[in-house]
């Protein structure tokens, strides 16, 4: 299946999981947003991962968009510089001000200009949304970029040092 991180570039997959989400399944409310009033409660869905290659030295977490109705899509969730020992987010870790990410690790500003997880929310009729979670193996220890970072320039950043990408998508439609 190919995903808008294809673009970043096409690389080697491994095995993402989540008890909260699953691939080409509706978002449960508490994925979907609360903030921007779709009935949820804007909790991070929890993730492990595993078979990841073994020169993998950090993670990045992201979620994304892309038929937002904006010229860019919309990004609801970004975290980087995950230690490599870390593999797996808790639920509701993309809370802010999170005091369940691992030492190190840290959220970008999502495109509500919110230091955390945004679910969900698409206008009402507009059709089906496809939410593209995914976790990045990267051959550094860390993305190297200022907090003051958007989702889209460490997406940027990830293209040279992506070594594999899993990606979950569910979606959610308002009504």
């Amino acid at each position: 299946m190919r995903t808008p991180y294809d673009q970043i570039g096409e690389v080697p997959t491994f095995t993402l999981e989540s008890t909260d989400v699953k691939n080409g399944e509706e978002l449960a409310p508490p994925q979907r947003s609360g903030i921007f009033g779709a009935g949820g409660s804007d909790t991070s869905p929890e993730l492990h991962w595993s078979g990841f290659p073994a020169g993998t030295r950090s993670f990045a977490v992201t979620m994304y968009d892309p038929l937002a109705p904006t010229a860019s899509g919309f990004w609801h969730w970004a975290v980087a510089d995950i230690p490599v020992t870390t593999t797996s987010l808790p639920t509701g870790a993309g809370e802010e001000n999170s005091s369940t990410l691992p030492p190190g690790a840290w959220q970008l500003t999502n495109d509500a200009s919110l230091r955390r997880y945004l679910g969900a929310a698409p206008p009402a009729g507009h059709g089906r949304h496809n939410y593209y979670i995914a976790v990045h193996a990267l051959d550094v220890d860390t993305i190297g970029i200022p907090e003051t970072s958007t989702p889209a320039f460490l997406t940027f950043n990830l293209g040279g040092h992506t070594l594999a990408r899993a990606v979950i998508t569910p979606w959610w439609e308002a009504r």
